[in-house]
């Protein structure tokens, strides 16, 4: 009925020293802030493609995915960015279960969250690196932000984090953009209350120091489907339901109007290999609707090498431990798809 202190963990600052950014690297992902960011605002009208792993379970198989995404962005990059998910948190809904690499390096031992910390930067930095995308990544924990600030390009904050009051005020003191998903209940004005948040600035308590914040004008939505008092999963990626997303944005006065979909989680009730059919509405709707087209920025999409989900241990070089996520063959034609409309 009490905490056991283990181990005190080193400061972002010192992980950072001991596992730095190369130079090169730095110029690739401010590069890439600023494209991304210019979708966000307007000012491109390149889509995003935010796709990879449900959890970046294995750093080799991980990095030989975007790898296959780095050739295959060469093709389409005068009209996608391509944002590969390395997702290194899980959430866990019942509180069991593989909980991400920065708890569990190796999903076959133990949890050690300092070995962790070290393989989430390696990971990251070495996909750099070899494909020269930099990626996304959820923000279970707010604390852990300094640790890949440097890093990251993109960053989610999930369903059962969106209300939360630490997760918006940190939010604000990013300078990358950070989509913040409909909760479960799939209450859109929590959500757009959650952007409003995190495009304010404030001053809070963080790690020990008070501190001030900008506020984020990259701040948009996501939406991910529902879940009903029944247990039910309720999509939410309609033409109905974009529609009604864009008039409440045009009720409210938020910085840069925008929403990615994610195509799978309760929009796909938990069925993987609907995702392709589900984009292809998605972006059917871009199509009948102006205002939509410049509402809808991009989609999210759970891909890995090998299709389905494996239990831990099996040993499938590049299928998902957790959710079960598409193949690389599907999700090449699917990109190419996108990349038509």
């Amino acid at each position: 009925m009490s905490f056991e202190f283990i181990t005190k963990l080193p400061t972002p600052e010192a992980i950072r020293n001991d596992y730095p950014m190369p130079e090169a690297l730095v110029k690739i992902k401010n590069d890439r802030d600023q494209a991304i960011g210019q979708v966000i605002t307007g000012e491109s009208d390149k889509f995003l493609v935010i796709i990879g792993p449900c959890s970046a379970d294995n750093e080799e198989a991980v990095c030989d995915y975007i790898g296959r995404l780095a050739r295959l962005n060469e093709k389409v990059a005068d009209r996608l960015i391509l944002i590969p998910r390395i997702y290194t948190n899980k959430p866990r809904t019942t509180g069991e279960g593989y909980k991400g690499i920065i708890h569990q390096p190796d999903p076959e031992k133990k949890p050690d969250l300092l070995a962790g910390l070290i393989a989430m930067r390696k990971m990251h930095i070495r996909a750099i690196a070899e494909s020269g995308l930099t990626a996304a990544d959820e923000m279970l924990y707010p604390e852990n932000w300094r640790y890949v600030s440097d890093i990251l390009s993109y960053v989610a904050i999930g369903a059962r984090s969106v209300e939360d009051q630490q997760h918006r005020l940190t939010v604000s003191g990013f300078d990358v953009p950070a989509g913040m998903k409909n909760p479960t209940s799939g209450d859109f004005t929590v959500m757009l209350n959650s952007v409003h948040a995190a495009q304010q600035s404030h001053t809070f308590a963080y790690r020990g120091w008070e501190v001030n914040t900008t506020g984020n004008p990259l701040a948009h939505t996501i939406l991910r489907g529902a879940v009903n008092k029944h247990g039910q999963n309720l999509p939410n990626y309609h033409y109905e339901d974009l529609q009604r997303l864009l008039d409440l944005y045009n009720e409210r006065d938020l910085k840069n109007p925008a929403c990615i979909i994610d195509a799978n989680h309760s929009n796909s009730n938990k069925h993987f290999d609907q995702q392709p059919r589900i984009v292809r509405e998605i972006m059917h709707s871009r199509r009948l609707n102006p205002d939509l087209r410049t509402l809808i920025k991009g989609v999210m999409i759970e891909s890995y090498i090998e299709g389905g989900s494996q239990a831990i241990g099996n040993g499938t070089y590049g299928q998902s431990i957790t959710d079960p996520c598409l193949d690389w063959a599907t999700s090449e034609r699917l990109i190419l798809d996108i990349a038509d409309c």
